[in-house]
């Protein structure tokens, strides 16, 4: 149960979300690779949920700091500038896929922030953050995957 808490409070850290969790999950534990997924991207989607719904109340209270405000605003702009044009394009499609790319300043808070500063409502932000979410968890377990199972090719158990 410890383990799965950990995965759990891994994956709601800003910045590491999956990228950090999954491997956590596949090499630090004794779950299978398929349970280190599921645990994973069901709290990612949970927390993407989470900051959607509560952004609005979160944003005021920390804006009620001018220095907050100063660096919220900021930040505002530089993801604005990111997903605009391609939300504009292809709706929550670019969204899902901005979530689901495994890249320092993507994933799910910066695209549940995002969302919710263009203006797109619950239910396509649900499609995209599901969708985003099982593409980075794919893409993060193959990767995991991969490399554990090369060593395999190379080493000759006994």
């Amino acid at each position: 149960m410890a383990d799965i808490l950990k995965m759990i409070a891994i994956t709601f850290i800003p910045t590491l979300e999956l990228r950090a969790s999954i491997p956590y999950g596949i090499f630090g534990t004794e779950f299978h690779w398929f349970s280190v997924f599921i645990i994973c991207v069901i709290a990612n989607i949970i927390i993407g949920i989470i900051i959607y719904v509560f952004l609005e109340w979160i944003i005021r209270l920390m804006c009620f700091f001018r220095p907050v405000e100063i660096l919220w605003n900021r930040y505002i702009e530089r993801t604005q500038a990111r997903i605009s044009r391609g939300v504009e394009k292809y709706g929550e499609w670019a969204v899902a896929v901005f979530i689901g790319i495994p890249l320092p300043g993507s994933g799910v808070y910066t695209g549940a922030v995002a969302s919710f500063l263009i203006g797109l409502n619950f239910k396509k932000f649900m499609i995209a953050n599901i969708i985003g979410v099982i593409i980075a968890g794919v893409l993060v377990t193959a990767i995991c995957l991969t490399g554990s199972g090369l060593s395999q090719l190379f080493i000759k158990e006994i």
